[in-house]
């Protein structure tokens, strides 16, 4: 057996891309603050960073680079980790009586690995068969907006798409698979550019059922690389 020291085992953990929890782990106090405050607290630590990497924070290119990349932060690529963005998940009866599957395919996802803070960037497809209430086109985009919108494990975010998607729903019929590239693998370690990693999240008839998988697989064109 390997004998690992702390720092050696985060580090595999990390390069391997190893999950961890299935929630995103938060603080309790993660919402103490207002987000004025924490593009605040960002911008000076960021700052740090660059002037501990040599870079001269007088030059006019770089002044604003701080406070932008807090804005960033709070604002844009991890605003996913506030409940108070998380979309309405506003459904409706089915009153056409449409009970066949619907698949929301290509919606682009971009997201950042929680190992090493790049960008993770793919397609997600999504699928539920109604029990009864339908949902908006748009807000499936919107649920797979969110939850990526916050540092992640691919693994994790296939499960929160799925998750949401069967609550608000009321049905286990749902599924999901993600196709991405995260450029932890492709820019740095291994520098693999032509690799891609897939997740699937499969849930009621899409994991008990091979006709269903088969034909949600069909429909995403992934053949038949995916049943289980």
């Amino acid at each position: 057996m390997t004998n690992y020291n702390e720092e050696e085992l985060y580090d595999d953990m990390g390069d391997g891309h190893i999950p961890g929890n299935h929630e995103t782990p938060l603080r309790q106090d993660a919402f103490a603050i207002s987000d004025e405050e924490k593009i605040s607290s960002i911008e000076k630590d960021f700052s740090k960073i660059m002037q501990t990497l040599g870079l001269d924070m007088t030059d006019d290119s770089l002044k604003g680079t701080p406070r932008r990349v807090a804005k960033m932060f709070v604002k844009e690529i991890f605003g996913g980790l506030s409940p108070e963005r998380k979309p309405k998940m506003s459904t409706f009866e089915n009153k056409y009586k449409y009970n066949q599957m619907l698949v929301e395919k290509d919606i682009i996802v971009y997201s950042t690995c929680e190992h090493h803070f790049l960008p993770i960037v793919g397609r997600a497809h999504v699928a539920y068969i109604s029990k009864g209430r339908v949902i908006g086109l748009s807000k499936m985009n919107r649920i797979v907006e969110y939850y990526a919108k916050r540092p992640q494990v691919q693994e994790r975010l296939t499960m929160q798409i799925v998750r949401a998607m069967q609550e608000a729903l009321g049905t286990k019929d749902v599924a999901c698979v993600i196709d991405a590239k995260h450029l932890c693998v492709n820019s740095r370690g291994i520098k693999d550019i032509e690799s891609s990693t897939v997740t699937a999240e499969l849930g009621g008839a899409f994991k008990t059922n091979p006709t269903t998988r088969a034909e949600f697989l069909k429909y995403i064109g992934m053949g038949t690389k995916f049943n289980v």
